[in-house]
């Protein structure tokens, strides 16, 4: 399994995570600005989706709706507020094209995230089975008299209850020819 390189991973209690905020802050600004001093002909609202990969990164679940819906405000004023350029029409269709834009990557991209969560809890759901069953493997606290298994709570478990528990196998009880002719010594003469 591929490793993330550590500087790339962000924990909510980093302060690195105000700075996709501040970027998406200052990357749409930007867009809005070079939108407001093009003519309306140009589709100036396509590049938001910059922004709204950008906002992907935050750790929060519901930035990047935000972002995008902000996006889509800043295409709407940027088309009441640009020079007039081409035709109406054609300035119209290429908002329209802009919105379709920002918002499918958003819901694309937020559909990749959520099966990408799902794939990391399944990993990690599977990494915590492998460990109970890396407890059957190694040293096993047991009674030499009675058998009992002590668990990592420190209770002591019937082996047959422990193994059951802890691993996938299931228990056909029979008597081996020692125990036999021991406990029934009559039986088999």
């Amino acid at each position: 399994m591929k490793q993330i390189p550590e500087f790339l991973t962000l924990k909510k209690s980093e302060p690195i995570d105000n700075l996709f905020h501040i970027l998406c802050v200052i990357v749409s600004s930007l867009i809005f600005i070079i939108d407001l001093l093009t003519p309306q002909g140009i589709a100036g609202g396509v590049p938001y989706i910059t922004v709204v990969l950008i906002s992907l990164w935050s750790p929060h679940r519901h930035f990047t709706l935000f972002v995008a819906a902000y996006c889509s405000i800043l295409t709407i004023i940027g088309f009441i507020y640009s020079p007039y350029g081409s035709g109406l029409e054609q300035e119209i269709s290429n908002r329209f094209l802009a919105l379709f834009s920002i918002w499918g990557t958003a819901f694309l991209t937020l559909l990749r995230k959520n099966a990408e969560r799902r794939r990391e809890k399944a990993i990690a759901e599977k990494e915590k089975a492998l460990e109970q069953v890396k407890i059957l493997k190694g040293f096993l606290p047991i009674c030499s008299s009675c058998k009992k298994i002590r668990d990592e709570e420190g209770d002591w478990n019937n082996l047959e209850d422990y193994i059951i528990t802890h691993s996938e196998a299931d228990f056909s009880h029979g008597m081996c020819p020692s125990c036999a002719k021991a406990m029934y010594p009559d039986l088999l003469d």
